[in-house]
């Protein structure tokens, strides 16, 4: 029998929560964990309270099952510790014929419940299940709960609410504090460089600073100076002591934009600051300590790069630590009229401008567009909608429907093309007057007449009356 998606769902809290016994008696504590296991629930068995006290944290995923009458801290006190530690952490107690009224009393000073011996494997399993999903529904709620704080915020934010996006959000949450450096993997435009701000501006980095360099728009011979700095004197031309990228972000994040384009000679050098914490400048023997997190970002898959000897095989398995993948914007439709709208308003205020609502039809558009281009292209979209306006529905159909017609296109119908958008935004913003349209372009009059002409526009239809 197929498994149904609520089974499909149970199974997935399971495999990310888990369940300590303790009890002093090694072959019953051994045994429970056994029990447990076949039901794909995660257990580890402790034989005395100190030990699992150790693995408690108020964000640790799991539940207690425990004995009461144990040497040492006996299930009472260990109860009392670990609710110091999180109330809401649920603790199940294991009672003998003879400790039925303490366990009782136990419930009123907090105990989730309590087995009596000997009992069924059917009651264990039946207790800890509903402990399992009563801590799961205690860890999702303080997940939305922080969620919304962050939202709430300055900096950027991470929009949707689609579940690819929930999902993204929940995993930055649990990383966003780690010192672990972080490798984010998604296509062009999904917002790589968004994603690794908003880790900066809501982790406890903050304060410091974020670096972000695109590895493959700065020239080769030009990147290691930029990375590591130099002194003055360490090379022709270096005539005065430049501070790099790393030591600058010290104390914040360095967010390697395109590290797939780092070249080969260099990524040793940057493994070796990732493993030390240390940075040289050029022409210096000075190491200087580093306090950093390193997110990188790539569009491509880095392992298949080092399995063809491309990229090094070492400084992908040092960056892979912690790899997020951003989702695509066309497995998260549903957002694009929530995006469509949100950049909208930011171009409204940026041209101050109004926004017009979009129609049905347009609204059909958004939502049945691929996407090549990801949220860049979403955003490009709905500035040009704001400047254009309703009377410029067409182009902004033109946008959403011939990508593959631009993608045959020669290079000069490419580069005509966009000569004649700018054209077009330019006579709208400036409501079809010719003089600042040429300011603003910094065109000739006579040239921008034949411009005019040569694309057939008539600025008469960009003019308020």
């Amino acid at each position: 029998m197929p498994e149904t998606e609520s089974q499909n769902d149970y199974s997935d809290l399971l495999s990310n929560m888990q369940v300590l016994v303790i009890d002093d008696d090694r072959h019953v504590a051994n045994s429970l964990c056994q029990t447990l296991e076949l039901e794909s629930i995660q257990a580890r068995g402790f034989y005395n309270a100190r030990s699992a006290l150790e693995q408690m944290t108020n964000d640790w995923n799991g539940i207690i099952v425990s004995d009461i009458n144990m040497p040492g801290i006996n299930g009472l006190e260990l109860m009392e510790r670990v609710h110091q530690v999180d109330r809401d952490i649920p603790v199940i107690l294991i009672t003998g014929h003879g400790d039925i009224s303490m366990a009782v009393s136990a419930m009123r000073t907090g105990a989730y419940d309590f087995i009596e011996k000997p009992f069924s494997n059917e009651r264990l399993l039946d207790t800890v299940k509903r402990g399992l999903e009563k801590r799961a529904l205690t860890m999702e709620n303080r997940d939305l709960k922080r969620e919304l704080q962050e939202q709430n915020l300055p900096g950027p934010r991470i929009l949707g609410r689609t579940q690819s996006v929930q999902r993204l959000r929940r995993v930055l949450t649990q990383i966003m504090n780690t010192p672990a450096d972080i490798l984010l993997i998604g296509e062009t435009g999904v917002g790589k460089e968004l994603v690794a701000r908003y880790l900066h501006e809501h982790s406890n980095r903050r304060n410091g600073n974020f670096v972000a360099i695109n590895c493959g728009a700065v020239p080769e011979n030009l990147i290691e100076s930029e990375l590591f700095g130099h002194e003055a004197g360490a090379f022709t031309g270096a005539d005065k002591k430049r501070i790099g990228k790393f030591e600058h972000a010290n104390g914040g994040t360095l967010f390697l934009d395109e590290i797939e384009s780092m070249p080969l000679t260099l990524q040793v050098k940057i493994l070796r600051v990732l493993e030390e914490r240390k940075v040289e400048r050029l022409g210096s023997n000075q190491l200087i300590p580093l306090d950093i997190r390193v997110i990188a970002a790539t569009k491509v898959s880095l392992k298949d790069m080092s399995d063809h000897s491309e990229f090094r095989s070492d400084l992908y398995y040092r960056l892979n630590t912690v790899a997020v993948e951003i989702p695509p914007l066309r497995e998260r439709l549903d957002d694009v009229p929530l995006l469509f709208e949100h950049f909208a308003l930011i171009a409204a205020a940026r041209y101050q401008r109004e926004t017009v609502p979009i129609s049905v039809e347009h609204r059909h558009k958004l939502l049945t567009h691929d996407w090549p281009g990801n949220v860049r292209e979403l955003r490009n979209l709905a500035e040009r909608y704001v400047i254009m306006g309703e009377e410029c529905s067409f182009e902004m159909e033109q946008m959403l429907t011939d990508q593959e017609i631009q993608s045959r296109q020669t290079l000069s119908e490419k580069v005509e093309f966009y000569e004649e958008t700018l054209i077009r935004e330019s006579l709208a913003t400036n409501h079809g007057s010719i003089k600042n349209t040429m300011l603003s372009l910094g065109l000739p009059r006579k040239t921008l007449y034949d411009k005019l002409k040569k694309y057939g526009i008539n600025r008469q239809e960009y003019r308020e009356d």
